[in-house]
């Protein structure tokens, strides 16, 4: 697929998610009002590494699930992340032409379910068992981007039905992780404010936007991950919280409850030595950057 076509998807789930996280509104106001421009370095999704049955074959709905859209867009793996304490793993993909379009970086993460406890992996099959799996199929001639891209977006939502709220407590015990996407399905877990690019003298760099975030009122993590040294610092806003829907476990029908749903990031990356007198700027990520922000929507 055309790289317009990518564009076109990441502008769609820029608007659903923005919609619900006000921080990532007044990160937008905030730069464009100063003069600066908004671009955007990675979109984070997460998943799970589960197999389960779909005719006629088996799915698997950790990260091969959403690097199929991914390659099929012209992204490619670019680097792996292994998270063993929260039983974690991700992968990051990059567009060849990334500069070209200004295409952001991917960033998928998926939970390992077969190393939790039998009980919490058992209590996840069953409530993702109903999904409706469903990949869009397209002609190599069609060639109306914006059609394309909205039959794509309906992917990025969650695709079984709400688990039941017991369920959603007792894996939120274990992994939170877990927890988040019984709820929320493949939906946006963050985009990411490129301070590089913001290209105003009213905030230069990370530590001057996340204070002028803070300022506006937004609540920030404590600190920023990283260092100039490693290429990367990293910090977001707090996640907000919205009402999600779960399966009330006394009269099964559907009720609200409140639960996190995804903070807005900011990124800026920096000139790393790649050998003796050759430098160029940093295009990864940092393993235990990651696994901070990971914690960004425990409750």
């Amino acid at each position: 697929m055309k790289p317009e076509i990518a564009l076109d998807l990441w502008d769609l789930l820029w608007q659903k998610y923005s919609a619900r996280v006000s921080h990532a509104r007044t990160y937008q106001k905030m730069i464009t009002t100063a003069g600066g421009t908004v671009a955007n370095d990675h979109i984070a999704f997460r998943s799970l590494r589960l197999l389960v049955d779909s005719c006629p074959n088996q799915v698997n709905l950790g990260i091969d699930y959403l690097g199929q859209i991914a390659e099929a867009l012209g992204y490619v793996a670019a680097g792996e992340y292994f998270f063993n304490e929260t039983h974690l793993y991700a992968r990051h993909y990059r567009h060849p032409q990334q500069e070209e379009f200004d295409l952001p970086k991917l960033f998928i993460s998926e939970l390992i379910v077969d190393e939790l406890p039998a009980n919490i992996a058992q209590l996840i099959y069953q409530t993702v068992a109903s999904i409706q799996y469903e990949i869009p199929t397209f002609s190599q001639t069609e060639d109306n981007y914006q059609i394309i891209a909205q039959q794509l977006q309906k992917i990025f939502t969650r695709p079984w039905q709400p688990p039941r709220r017991s369920v959603v407590q007792e894996v939120n015990q274990v992994s939170q992780y877990g927890a988040w996407v019984l709820l929320h399905g493949y939906a946006v877990n963050h985009f990411t404010g490129y301070v590089n690019c913001q290209n105003t003298a009213v905030y230069p760099d990370i530590d001057s936007t996340a204070l002028g975030l803070a300022n506006f009122g937004v609540p920030m993590k404590a600190e920023i991950e990283g260092n100039i040294t490693c290429g990367l610092r990293q910090t977001a806003t707090q996640a907000v919280t919205e009402l999600v829907t779960v399966i009330d476990d006394i009269n099964g029908v559907e009720i609200q409850i409140p639960w996190t749903y995804a903070y807005y990031e900011i990124a800026q990356r920096y000139m790393v030595e790649v050998e003796p007198g050759k430098t160029k700027l940093f295009d990864a990520f940092l393993g235990n950057n990651a696994q901070q922000l990971f914690e960004m929507t425990r409750l």
